[in-house]
């Protein structure tokens, strides 16, 4: 199966970045799309950025759009999310999730899960 290890969370101020990464292993992990999602407390998961296998077609939600950038780099088994100008409505938690199809993947039916790490953003 594959493994999924997320790290880069931490707490930062509002208008501040950071850069999320995901790391991948075990059988042919570099062949799944990839995506990251989010879960603040009492709320839904959300779905933020997804990236097909290849980094060639990347799809973004509008609270992403035009302050996040997802990317991967397949020779590290690693995709990213950098985030920038964050806001307190960012604040949750991130998970990254790979998927056979990007279109399944992206409304949350995924084939695998990462634990998570924790963005916490202040005001």
């Amino acid at each position: 199966q594959v493994q999924l290890v997320e790290s880069g969370g931490g707490l930062v101020q509002a208008g501040d970045s950071l850069r999320l990464s995901c790391a991948a292993s075990g059988r042919n992990s570099s062949y799944y799309a990839m995506a990251w999602f989010r879960q603040a407390p009492g709320k839904e998961r959300e779905f933020v950025s997804c990236i097909s296998w290849g980094g060639g077609s990347t799809w973004y939600a509008d609270a992403a759009k035009g302050r996040f950038t997802i990317s991967r780099d397949n020779a590290k088994n690693t995709v990213y999310l950098e985030m920038n100008d964050l806001k307190p409505e960012d604040t949750a938690l991130y998970s990254c999730a790979a998927g056979t199809y990007s279109a399944r993947l992206r409304v949350g039916n995924a084939d695998y899960w990462g634990q998570g790490t924790q963005v916490t953003v202040s005001s």
